[in-house]
């Protein structure tokens, strides 16, 4: 039985059958970012995602970087930019199910505001349309780390199939 939470224009995930390791798709911005791989190993990427919601939770998180730049454009300056910074604003390191992304998370108030873009030369050759794109999604951080939580929960339940 497959379990969805949240929407696939914020961000989503649909997650398969029981067991250690188990197939889960993420999305964002309306583009399923586990396309390259979407079978996790469950005891890592609950934890990871276990540890982001903790620190969401907590009030961690940065606001944009660079004044007057847009989400988008801070995505690009940081990810082209100085590693030290950029090392602050990275998310969504959840393993190799999510290693084909380069995603940054900044707070704007009670909302996060996610940005992403595909690195890997295959998926862009397979789809030239996310070549030199950055996706971004704003979501209140209540609906996030509720995702975030049901993920934890519904990996918990069914690890054992």
């Amino acid at each position: 039985m497959n379990v969805v939470l949240g929407g696939r224009s914020r961000f989503a995930v649909e997650i398969g059958g029981p067991g250690t390791l188990r197939r889960v798709d993420l999305w964002a911005a309306g583009k399923w970012l586990t396309c390259d791989d979407n079978m996790a190993y469950v005891p890592s990427f609950r934890h990871a995602v276990v540890d982001a919601a903790a620190r969401l939770r907590s009030g961690e998180g940065l606001s944009l970087p660079f004044v007057g730049l847009s989400a988008e454009a801070a995505h690009r300056r940081l990810r082209d930019g100085d590693d030290q910074l950029y090392d602050g604003y990275r998310f969504m390191l959840w393993g190799p199910t999510t290693d084909n992304v380069v995603a940054h998370l900044f707070r704007a108030g009670d909302h996060l505001v996610i940005t992403l873009d595909f690195w890997r030369e295959d998926h862009l050759l397979d789809h030239p349309e996310d070549a030199d794109t950055v996706f971004v999604v704003e979501i209140p951080a209540e609906e996030f780390t509720g995702i975030l939580d049901g993920i934890a929960a519904e990996l918990h339940a069914g690890r054992l199939g």
